[in-house]
């Protein structure tokens, strides 16, 4: 009788156990974040010798790329190139800088080194205004509410 006993509890204890155990749910997996670089070769990229660089890493099949690649042609200068960085076409790029998400946007000086990024859509407001503070640090006022204290 107490051999019963015993296999019972072990059995309720067992059930238990299982009932508990598929009730938690693990943690998520450790998600890594996206970054850009911050250092590029400008040889890779449109017209070198140009002061400022706007890379737009893009894809044929986003909408949103589209949007940004045209808001950043509008920066071409003298002194500014853009470069589409069409995943179909530059396939290779993409994987360099290992960037595996679109719209990814960044401004570059003549030596490489990144000043600015962005990820996702953004507004031609905001290109506009790294642009201009990457090639004149000081130029764009605080980006604060004026009127309210923090």
């Amino acid at each position: 009788m107490s051999n019963v006993l015993i296999a019972a509890a072990v059995v309720v204890c067992a059930a238990l156990a299982a009932f508990v155990g598929r009730r938690r749910r693990p943690q998520a997996p450790t998600q890594p974040r996206m970054q850009l670089p911050t250092q590029i070769d400008r040889a890779d990229f449109d017209e070198p010798d140009k002061p400022w660089l706007v890379a737009v890493f893009s894809s044929a099949t986003c909408h949103t790329c589209a949007d940004v690649v045209g808001k950043a042609r509008a920066l071409s200068s003298r002194d500014v190139v853009v470069h589409d960085v069409e995943y179909s076409v530059a396939r290779d790029l993409h994987k360099r800088y290992d960037v595996d998400a679109v719209p990814a946007v960044l401004i570059a000086d003549r030596d490489g080194v990144v000043r600015a990024t962005f990820m996702g859509p953004v507004t031609a407001t905001d290109l506009w205004a790294a642009v201009a503070e990457c090639r004149d640090p000081g130029s764009r006022p605080d980006a604060t509410c004026h009127g309210h204290d923090d």
